[in-house]
């Protein structure tokens, strides 16, 4: 298996890679497809581990946050970084706060409890079925 991550921008440059390879290189250029984001703003999710849950407010295609942030994560349970991440109006038994998930770790909230968040009437329309749709203001 070639190591592309020591490739230089001129691929002819990169080590350890045979002239054949070059040419496969060439003629199917390597390309990271962007996943499409499993769930919607609006949407209400719960944390696959911990106990919160909230409204999406905003979607990253991929991390697009901290190193600091992404170290903090134990190793063990840290998420990939080629996923789409979830901004959330958060909440847990205690308090409501920001967050900021990896799509592998939500699930659907089907409770139909309301959130409770502070900051949801900023940016939400919330329907009398419990539903919450985005401002028209806050759309891009």
């Amino acid at each position: 298996m070639v190591n592309l991550s020591r490739c230089m921008p001129d691929r002819r440059k990169c080590e350890n890679l045979s002239r054949l390879t070059l040419l496969c290189l060439r003629a199917y250029p390597i390309r990271m497809e962007k996943r499409k984001a499993r769930y919607a703003i609006g949407e209400v999710v719960k944390h696959r581990i911990y106990p919160f849950r909230g409204v999406i407010f905003d979607v990253d295609p991929s991390f697009s946050n901290t190193e600091e942030w992404y170290n903090s994560i134990p190793e063990e349970i840290r998420p990939s970084r080629d996923q789409p991440f979830y901004h959330l109006f958060a909440e847990n038994a205690e308090t409501e706060y920001i967050a900021y998930v990896s799509e592998q770790n939500l699930l659907p909230d089907t409770s139909r409890e309301p959130i409770r968040h502070p900051q949801i009437r900023d940016m939400f329309d919330v329907s009398d079925d419990g539903r919450y749709k985005a401002k028209a203001r806050n759309l891009n």
